[in-house]
């Protein structure tokens, strides 16, 4: 299971521009002792949005990137043999609420439904982690803080959070940045100058105004800085755009011939297609 635990006690602030409200939504959710909910596009800052939050609380951060395999006891943990003998091991949701961690559950939707009930009692006025297998019941520590993302693009009927859950958390929703943001973002992530940024947002912008094209999701602010840093590496603005958002956004032919004629027209020279 891919999990990270980050105390951000001892890190410098991640760089995080805020685009309206959700600063403000998230402390103050977190003061009251509610569950927050991020929805928005792949690559738009939510991670990161997390990881500033986690800074400016002062509180440890604990991200569990979840997938379809990810059971119950992945996340409250387990008992394993251990020198001869069996120990039980906390999971990665357990030592949140024992140390007062604010726990991340990244695409939560990601992980099966029976996996995403176990959050209920932690995600409402209880803030309670049953474990089963001990027999006991935990009381979240104070600081603890649940919170989950996921892209509603994505979801279908088979995968989407049970309404069940989502009234049991304050949502945050997330766009991609205005223009001017979106450029310093890209600037200050890449390294690169801002008129460079400019014309990589600008391409961005043409992207996201295709809607679907055929494309399952738009170019996001994560590619465009993928690009910028390709950029800083020497390799020619329209080269790096097709290596790193041209590439990655689709695998049609038609399309992606599509996205390298942007590509020339906003960036300029040839992108070659290999």
């Amino acid at each position: 299971m891919d999990t990270s635990i980050l105390s951000m006690n001892r890190e410098a602030r991640p760089y995080y521009l805020a685009v309206a409200n959700e600063e403000q939504v998230f402390k103050a959710a977190f003061r009251q002792g509610l569950s927050i909910l991020l929805k928005g596009p792949t690559g738009c800052g939510k991670t990161r949005f997390v990881q500033a939050m986690a800074h400016d609380l002062g509180r440890p951060l604990i991200t569990v990137a979840c997938h379809d395999d990810l059971t119950t006891a992945d996340l409250v943990g387990r008992f394993l043999l251990h020198g001869g003998e069996t120990r039980w091991v906390d999971g990665p949701l357990t030592r949140a609420v024992r140390e007062g961690a604010i726990c991340y559950l990244d695409e939560v939707v990601e992980a099966r439904q029976d996996t995403t009930v176990v959050l209920h009692p932690l995600a409402d006025h209880r803030r309670q982690l049953p474990l089963e297998r001990l027999g006991e019941t935990l009381d979240a520590a104070p600081g603890f803080c649940l919170v989950v993302s996921f892209n509603p693009g994505y979801q279908s009927v088979l995968k989407d959070l049970k309404d069940s859950t989502r009234q049991r958390m304050v949502a945050i929703e997330f766009g991609f940045p205005s223009a001017e943001i979106e450029e310093k973002i890209v600037a200050s992530e890449a390294g690169i100058g801002i008129e460079q940024a400019a014309k990589l947002v600008r391409l961005g912008q043409a992207i996201r105004r295709l809607g679907s094209g055929g494309l399952r999701e738009v170019a996001s602010t994560r590619v465009l800085i993928a690009a910028g840093r390709l950029m800083l590496e020497g390799l020619a603005p329209a080269e790096a755009a097709r290596t790193a958002i041209a590439g990655p956004l689709t695998d049609d032919a038609e399309v992606a011939g599509g996205l390298i004629k942007m590509i020339e027209v906003y960036l300029g020279g040839e992108a070659a297609a290999h």
